[in-house]
């Protein structure tokens, strides 16, 4: 029992808790010190809670959160419950209580610590049930004070007392102590806009042309130091003194001085001396070398340079970034157009040709099918002295989707379509607005070629729409869309065998297409020779009026023309075919290196001199010479992300005797998507680029993964790319390499960055990737401008033509770049060799292993009749000892009857 003093109290858990003696009664705890004497904190028990009816969220909620108690039922509870009660420690409290009713307050955000409180005076409870009203000024702050405390008192204005703070402010205000002084310096009227020129002249020949500014002390700047803040530290006193002479008027000084020479006693003393003579005898041999490396090696070479050069190139990042020179954006279009292809004019420099399309899937365009016809398809010329207007459009029964100029002419131009005709333009006539050709004098064969961005734009406001000249047969060519489109070199043509001629024309006549039809075509844009004679019907059709703006180089082509070869290439163990989307045939850098050298041979189309193409002879003739020793091998890029490397020329088939495709010569999957780009490096005739999918490869033509069972030369090496990239954060779309530079190439992604790769920089990733445009890269193609600016040319999904300037370190090659990026494909090609040579080891290794498996079985079957009897009698003699032991330990057998039971078995 516990003393009668004290108060037990059993909780939940049925642990003991001993209370305050109940003659102690413990002082009321009130929140005096936040300002509120009168409220007292509790803790009420769901018990109690129910006892006075103010259960939370039934009798006391949020629009009422309080509960008037009268004194009589507090009583009642503390005879029922004494101590044990939760209103016990304000027992005192309500006792002394004026009133009758008491103020229990609910609360809920445990503002003063506890669950609930009782206001203990009348005064507060009037507060609390009948609160001020907040003015209007102070409404803003009425939630950050309490609303049963809060009491308005408006301000009262002081008299102001001063402490004397103006003066410390006047003391530190910062006041000018000397005079200004203003200058007033002019000049005459007529000095205005006069030519300065500037000359040297000798500063002490010249009156007043040299002062000297000596320096000395001014007393008038005297500072007086008013205030000084010390900090004392009770340390050893330590004191830093310094000297140095005074120098208060500095004046200019010369010496003269002669040098000290021998006399002719010291001089004759030295020669004779021995010291001297060892000297010599010692230092003669190098002295002899040193003047021999002069004479090898060019000792005034400026070494400075050479390395700034260097610096420039690879280190320098201060302007490695492509600059936005200009823009083009056809903004006469009704519809939403992307460009599709972009050639710069291989003639006239600032002046680039770009096809659009619509941008619609399949099944939009068929839907549209009828308003699309009545929108024209074009190619438009744009000028950089006029960003908004085109200088020339050509049009086209369909939307273009590849085009490209004429190595011979630039003024015929070939273009694929997107329903699989090849389009035919020819814009002499109108060379003259375009290319500004002035003649020297009326014998003299040169011709000057002004650039047309150095036109004024008022001359090229009035846009000019050329119709074609020709176009292909629609039974006879492609079925589908033109992917790609070449024109073949003026050095050669080929036959419908795939066999390759001389071509004394010295034009180039034939052009190469792949479509996704799964075919490759080549055709000749020369007339045919006719196997029968064409009916009379035809030829009323030829008598019709062609239309004075439609030229007729090229109208025996017209709706009939068709291509003499068509390739397929065929998988072979499936009836599919591999579809093409872009093809690099084996001249393709001699195109290349013909654009650059055409403004400096001026193959341009000049004025009144003969057009090759107006008299254009019948096809092959059958007096050429044949050319043995030409590569016939060409890459094709597909659409399921392979590269093939196969052959034009055709073979028969021994069974049917038709022409039929050669099988390829070697396929390799690298692309998980569609290749875009399949393009020969301007350096080297042999490096090809194919960029397709999430992935850039680099390949050697000759180093290709070959079919299995596939006899090839002993040279070629059954290996893949000589680079392949991992996966880029986004798509790739198009790509070319640099023209100046054959360790750089430019690679556009679908989320409108460009990617700069420099193999001398890095090889496992681009150096450094800029954001061109919000939307897909379609098209990337730079251009040489002049030695010192080359430009880029990047279109977008959104029809924009975005010029940009290369910079210094992207466009001029270091010192020795071709050699050192040709030897760094020479390495990887030894790689490849060494891991080809390494897997051929490892399968032989493996093909022993597997062989001498193979004879340990055949060992182990190979053993006598004797040993295995051998064998198995050891093995069951093991087995009854280990029956006798067993029987032993059960007590089943005595040790003296084991000899008998061995016996006995």
């Amino acid at each position: 029992m516990a003393p009668k003093s004290q108060k037990r109290k059993i909780s939940k858990t049925g642990k003991k808790k001993i209370t305050l003696p109940v003659s102690e009664e413990a002082e009321p705890i009130n929140m005096e010190s936040m300002g509120h004497p009168e409220i007292y904190p509790l803790v009420l028990t769901t018990k109690t809670q129910e006892i006075f009816n103010c259960r939370i969220d039934e009798d006391i909620t949020d629009e009422q959160p309080y509960k008037l108690i009268r004194k009589e039922d507090f009583f009642a509870d503390f005879i029922n419950r004494a101590a044990v009660s939760d209103f016990y420690p304000v027992k005192k409290i309500i006792q002394e209580y004026p009133g009758d009713e008491l103020l229990l307050v609910y609360d809920k955000d445990f503002k003063y610590g506890l669950n609930f409180y009782l206001i203990g005076t009348e005064e507060g409870k009037e507060n609390y049930l009948n609160p001020l009203e907040v003015p209007e000024e102070q409404e803003e702050y009425k939630e950050h004070i309490p609303e049963d405390l809060y009491v308005y008192k408006p301000p009262v204005s002081k008299p102001w007392v001063s402490l004397g703070s103006e003066r410390e402010i006047d003391e530190e205000t910062v006041k000018e102590s000397t005079k200004q002084i203003t200058y007033m310096i002019s000049r005459k009227r007529s000095e205005f806009g006069a030519p300065i020129k500037f000359s040297d002249q000798n500063a002490s020949s010249v009156k007043d042309a040299y002062i000297e500014c000596t320096a000395y002390p001014d007393k008038n700047f005297t500072l007086k130091q008013l205030e000084r803040d010390v900090g004392m530290q009770v340390i050893p006193q330590i004191k830093d003194i310094s000297t140095q002479t005074r120098w208060t008027y500095p004046q200019n000084a010369t010496t003269q001085y002669h040098p000290r020479e021998f006399s002719e006693e010291e001089k004759k003393t030295l020669e004779q001396s021995k010291t001297l003579t060892d000297f010599l005898n010692s230092v003669s041999m190098s002295v002899e070398i040193a003047l021999q490396q002069n004479e090898i090696m060019n000792v005034f070479i400026d070494d400075w340079k050479r390395l700034a050069e260097e610096e420039g190139t690879f280190g320098d990042k201060t302007d490695t970034h492509l600059k936005e020179y200009q823009s083009f954006t056809d903004l006469h279009s009704p519809t939403e157009k992307m460009i599709t292809c972009v050639s710069w004019h291989p003639v006239i420099f600032g002046l680039i040709a770009v096809s659009v399309a619509v941008r619609l899937s399949f099944e939009e365009r068929v839907h549209f099918s009828g308003k699309l016809l009545l929108q024209p398809s074009l190619i438009l010329f744009w000028s950089f002295s006029d960003p908004i207007h085109p200088q020339l459009m050509l049009e086209s029964p369909d939307d273009i989707f590849c085009f490209e100029f004429c190595p011979s002419d630039p003024n015929i131009i070939a273009g694929g379509c997107i329903n699989g005709q090849i389009v035919m333009w020819d814009i002499t006539a109108h060379a003259d607005r375009i290319e500004n050709i002035k003649a020297g004098g009326s014998r003299s064969k040169k011709v000057t070629l002004k650039p047309l961005f150095l036109l004024e734009p008022e001359s090229n406001k009035e846009v000019m729409y050329i119709r074609h000249c020709a176009v292909s047969s629609i039974e006879n060519g492609h079925r589908k869309v033109i992917t790609d489109i070449h024109w073949l070199s003026d050095t050669f043509e080929i036959n419908r065998l795939g066999s390759v001629f001389e071509n004394r024309s010295g034009i180039s006549c034939q052009l190469a297409t792949c479509s996704a039809d799964c075919t490759i075509c080549f055709w000749d844009i020369r007339p045919q020779k006719a196997l029968t004679p064409q009916p009379t019907e035809k030829k009323k059709e030829e008598s019709i009026e062609i239309p004075f703006d439609v030229p007729s180089t090229f109208l025996h082509l017209d709706l009939s023309w068709k291509p003499f070869s068509k390739i397929r290439l065929s998988k072979g163990e499936t009836t599919l075919d591999h579809c093409p989307t872009k093809i690099s045939l084996s001249d393709d850098t001699l195109l290349y290196k013909e654009q650059d050298k055409a403004p400096a041979q001026g193959k341009a189309v000049k004025a009144g001199e003969a057009r090759p193409y107006q008299n254009l002879e019948e096809g092959l003739a059958n007096h050429l010479e044949p050319i043995d020793d030409f590569c016939t091998k060409f890459f094709v890029g597909t659409e399921e992300g392979e590269v093939i490397y196969t052959d034009w020329k055709m073979e028969r088939d021994p069974e049917t005797g038709r022409l039929m495709t050669k099988k390829p010569v070697s396929l390799y999957t690298v692309h998980d998507g569609a290749v875009h780009t399949v393009q020969r490096s301007p350096f080297y005739h042999d490096i090809i680029l194919t960029v397709g999918g999430w992935n850039v490869a680099i390949w050697k033509e000759g180093v290709m993964s070959c079919f299995p069972g596939e006899q090839t030369p002993d040279r070629e090496i059954k290996t893949g790319p000589l680079l392949q990239s991992c996966c880029a954060p986004k798509r790739y779309t198009s790509g070319h390499w640099s023209l100046t530079r054959p360790g750089v190439f430019y690679i556009g992604r679908e989320d409108g960055y460009l990617d700069i790769w420099d193999l001398l920089e890095k090889t496992h990733e681009p150096a450094q990737s800029q954001n061109i445009c919000i939307t897909m890269i379609t098209c990337v193609k730079p251009w040489t401008f002049s030695a010192k600016q080359q430009f880029i040319a990047v279109a977008d999904y959104f029809g924009t033509l975005h010029i940009l300037e290369i910079p210094w370190t992207l466009s001029h090659p270091s010192t020795n770049e071709v050699s050192s990026v040709h030897y760094y494909f020479e390495r990887e090609v030894k790689h490849l060799e060494y891991v080809e040579q390494r897997k051929k080891i490892r399968e032989q290794e493996k093909k022993d292993m597997e062989l001498e498996m193979e004879k340990k079985k055949v060992k182990m079957y190979q053993k006598s009749k004797e040993q295995m009897e051998t064998e198995l009698k050891m093995e069951y003699e093991s087995y009854l000892e280990l029956e006798r032991n067993i029987l032993v330990n059960l007590g089943l057998i005595k040790v003296k009857e084991t000899m008998s039971y061995v016996e006995m078995v």
